[in-house]
């Protein structure tokens, strides 16, 4: 069984399964049923010809006017063996017969059995009924039997064989059809019954996010998964609780430190040395920057700007022009309006730390929006030193600075890529990085299409 062609829901494969036991049953019935008629038809074929073979050999022994009617009988005495060697041989029937005759004290010699044509004006035709006799016309054979009594002929005498086994097969199906409709019916409609609150259950983890305000999950069939369903609301409470009180916890410890760096701020302009004075204050800028990093990252998932239509083309290069009235050597192709449902705020941010990472670390960025077949992506290439292959993934972990490339006189302590990656993830896309043909770095923002609603404005 492939994956390919096997159910994937629980209703179907429960199905499956029970209809794999229904026709296996139903084969081994089938077989049997097969078997035992097949018995019973040689029964049938061997037990009156052994009786009329009996009554012939007897007959054969007394006076003479006893064998002239042996001879009207429908045993006769042949001096040879009269059937074709062309005809078909049914051997069952003759080991059958040596071994009931033997039972009965006879010492036949050969046995020989054929099929012949039957005849349709076979007199014992006429003495059976019509739909029967038609039936073996049309579907039986002339079975001919040849007992070899040694020195004197052979005793011949025929029978109809009816091997079509249609009949049969035909009921067993049509038996089989019912039992699937009886049976199979039943248990997927209990399969959906046992299914729906699992799917139920499947949606609300798939929807579960901190902060959605989702109603419970109505606890509904059987008692284990009316279980499953209490522990799972069980835990999203736990869950949203958790995160509530964490997002209390950032929120204090963001004014308990802001509030130390900004007396420092004040204190550092009585500073009378200004490279030192200068010094400080960027010092100060730096943890600023630094603890918003940690706090926005910490709190991914749990955003307080709500998705709205945005233009992300004029988003993206409203960030762009920042960078170029600082001075920066950032270039962007200007493309068709593109609208999209996201964060705003937290894109410009995704965006703007990748722009930054190309400006410091490549000298400049080179800004491209592109519709791609899955949605929309932006891309951020640089002519900097680039990224090992082997660290293209590590660089998305928070703290992480490739020391090549990265030291403490650019900055950062290394959570601009995994805060990018987090706000982008959270929108539904990714982010991927590869190094560029001559040198260079590129990062792509890949945003999905349709889930955000990406139309050409």
């Amino acid at each position: 069984m492939t994956r390919r062609w096997r159910p994937r829901t629980l209703a179907g494969q429960i199905a499956l399964l029970v209809a794999i036991g229904l026709f296996v049953a139903q084969a081994i019935n089938f077989g049997l049923l097969l078997r035992e008629r097949r018995n019973f038809r040689l029964e049938q074929t061997t037990g009156p010809v052994v009786a009329r073979l009996i009554d012939a050999s007897e007959r054969a022994a007394r006076p003479r006017p006893d064998r002239e009617r042996e001879q009207r009988g429908r045993v006769r005495r042949y001096p040879a063996n009269p059937i074709p060697v062309t005809a078909p041989r049914l051997t069952e029937v003759e080991d059958a017969l040596r071994s009931t005759l033997a039972e009965t004290g006879m010492r036949p010699g050969r046995i020989v059995t054929g099929l012949l044509p039957i005849d349709p004006a076979d007199p014992l035709l006429r003495r059976m009924p019509p739909k029967r006799a038609e039936r073996i016309v049309a579907r039986g054979a002339e079975l001919r039997i040849a007992v070899e009594q040694p020195g004197r002929g052979w005793w011949v005498l025929s029978t109809f064989w009816l091997s079509d086994d249609r009949d049969l097969v035909w009921r067993l199906v049509g038996e089989t059809a019912v039992l699937y409709l009886l049976v199979l019916v039943p248990v997927l409609l209990a399969g959906r019954r046992l299914s729906r609150p699992l799917r139920d259950l499947t949606r609300a983890a798939e929807r579960f996010g901190p902060g959605d305000g989702a109603e419970e999950v109505p606890e509904s069939g059987p008692g284990d998964v009316r279980q499953l369903i209490a522990a799972f609301n069980a835990l999203r409470l736990r869950v949203t609780a958790m995160l509530e009180e964490k997002d209390r916890m950032l929120g204090a410890i963001g004014h308990d430190l802001r509030t130390p760096l900004a007396a420092l701020r004040v204190r550092i302009e009585s500073v009378e040395d200004e490279g030192d004075r200068t010094r400080m204050a960027a010092t100060i800028e730096e943890m600023n920057r630094t603890l918003d990093d940690i706090l926005s990252l910490a709190r991914m998932g749990r955003p307080s700007e709500a998705p709205t239509e945005v233009d992300l083309a004029a988003l993206v290069d409203a960030v762009v022009e920042d960078f170029r009235d600082l001075g920066q050597d950032v270039a962007f192709e200007e493309v068709e309006r593109l609208r999209m449902r996201l964060r705003p705020a937290l894109m410009r941010r995704a965006v703007r730390n990748l722009i930054e990472n190309a400006v410091k670390y490549g000298g400049g960025a080179e800004v491209r929006l592109a519709v791609a077949p899955h949605g929309v992506d932006i891309e951020v290439a640089d002519r900097g030193p680039g990224i090992p292959e082997e660290r293209l993934e590590d660089v998305f972990d928070p703290f992480t600075r490739l020391e090549s490339s990265r030291n403490r006189d650019t900055g950062g302590i290394g959570l601009g890529l995994a805060l990018a990656r987090s706000i982008v993830r959270e929108a539904g896309g990714d982010i991927r990085l590869r190094n560029r043909a001559g040198g260079g770095l590129c990062a792509v923002i890949a945003l999905p299409r349709g889930a955000r609603s990406i139309a050409p404005v």
